[in-house]
């Protein structure tokens, strides 16, 4: 949670931010003329920085060549960098040349277990390891983002952190990771930050911004249901007690959890991904493993749905006299969007895209673990759309997934203006005594 003190001085920044006239924050003509000629600059290296990430994909907490370039680009620039963080994970701070307050922006840098199947010359060179997710462009773009930014630090009022997190997709099995942990390492603390920054790629069309205002993706749990039967031979069932059949019943009523038990209007879904049990065709399962997730927006229907998902399983195999395991894993919360924060950066998107190019979306049921980041300081998350033109939707994820390049000078564009509006609006508001 946020803490107290910070949350009060966040609060009062944020709603004088979002209530102050658009020109206090807009990024004057001469700035954005900087910003655009310093992207220029960097682009084709930048470029080449996500084609080098891309082929050299590494997995969760094993990000330690990615993470050696991105802090070999900033340490000769002045940035403050600590290396080692949440495994790892790179803090890298700017402190600008005026004073002002501290914001921090967010990029993953993890890859996927995915066998690559783009066709691209710079494809991964990692058998069945891939940025299937897009985490090679948001580190490149925010990393380009800190190359222009520290060209222009002389007149930046305030400081920007930038986080380059590992373990997005999650830590391998027994071990910690993610933004959870850069948290609890103290990621946002020095300098303490009043805003973080994050944003996604989208098969959206190169140049559209999606976001929400309030939740973003989706609480995600997880799930794993032992079904204990008793074994028989599969011509005498009435010797066994059979984990199939009661496995089979439990995947039904679990369906009317969300579509029966929850309120329509507050989104849930319930899925059970994966069904393992029994040894032979002509044998009663003593056995049944069942594995899912859950996904929520609210903290009442989340803990609501775990609750009626082991009674549904206590009272099924009940009936039948088997017996049962239930375990159940709290996974990402829900991002949330800062409102105040979201209405205060709105105009600097419509600025720089158009107003047709900027869409309010409905909250996403992926998830994301930003989440952690925003629940230390208010929050911006937004979608960033790389599909180009005459491209597929490909999915995230998938094998085939190819973002359009072009979207990464846009990204390091959108990333500039929103940070240093942000800092302006801020030192501003600060400044006039309307807050302090």
């Amino acid at each position: 949670m946020i803490p107290k003190s910070r949350l009060i001085a966040a609060v009062l920044i944020l709603a004088a931010l979002a209530g102050a006239p658009p020109g206090a924050r807009a990024v004057d003509p001469k700035t954005s003329k900087k910003i655009d000629a310093e992207i220029e600059k960097v682009r084709a290296e930048v470029v080449k920085i996500r084609r080098f990430i891309h082929m050299n994909p590494e997995l969760g907490n094993r990000e330690v060549e990615t993470a050696r370039l991105i802090a070999s680009k900033l340490q000769p620039l002045g940035f403050e960098v600590r290396t080692g963080v949440a495994k790892t994970g790179v803090v890298a701070v700017l402190r600008g040349g005026q004073p002002g307050p501290a914001i921090a922006v967010r990029a993953d840098m993890d890859a996927l277990p995915v066998q690559e199947a783009t066709g691209l010359p710079y494809k991964s060179l990692n058998p069945g390891v891939m940025h299937a997710c897009g985490h090679d462009v948001h580190s490149s773009v925010v990393l380009g983002t800190a190359l222009v930014l520290s060209a222009l630090k002389t007149g930046l009022k305030g400081s920007v952190t930038f986080l380059f997190q590992p373990a997005e997709e999650g830590a391998p099995e027994g071990e910690e990771g993610g933004a959870e942990l850069m948290v609890r390492e103290g990621a946002l603390d020095s300098p303490p930050v009043s805003a973080v920054f994050g944003f996604h790629v989208w098969p959206e069309p190169v140049g559209q911004v999606l976001f929400a205002a309030g939740n973003v993706t989706a609480a995600a749990d997880s799930f794993n249901i032992t079904v204990k039967g008793r074994s028989a031979h599969g011509a005498r069932p009435q010797e066994g007690v059979d984990a199939v059949v009661i496995a089979a019943e439990i995947v039904t009523a679990l369906q009317t959890v969300v579509s029966r038990a929850t309120d329509p209007t507050d989104p849930a879904v319930l899925t059970v991904g994966t069904i393992a049990g029994g040894s032979r065709r002509n044998i009663i399962a003593d056995r049944v493993v069942l594995e899912g997730t859950v996904r929520t927006l609210s903290e009442t229907n989340q803990k609501k749905i775990r609750g009626l998902m082991e009674s549904v399983v206590r009272n099924i195999t009940g009936i039948y006299g088997a017996g049962y395991e239930f375990e159940y894993k709290p996974g990402n919360p829900s991002v949330f969007n800062n409102p105040e924060l979201a209405a205060a950066m709105t105009p600097t998107l419509v600025r720089l895209l158009g107003k047709d190019k900027v869409v309010e979306w409905k909250p996403q049921m992926i998830a994301e673990d930003f989440a952690f980041l925003a629940r230390k300081a208010p929050g911006f998350y937004f979608f960033l759309g790389v599909r180009g033109p005459g491209q597929p939707a490909t999915p995230l994820h998938s094998p085939g997934f190819n973002p359009d390049e072009k979207a990464i000078p846009l990204g390091m564009r959108i990333l500039s203006h929103l940070l240093i509006d942000a800092l302006e609006g801020q030192s501003a508001i600060a400044g006039s005594g309307s807050v302090f």
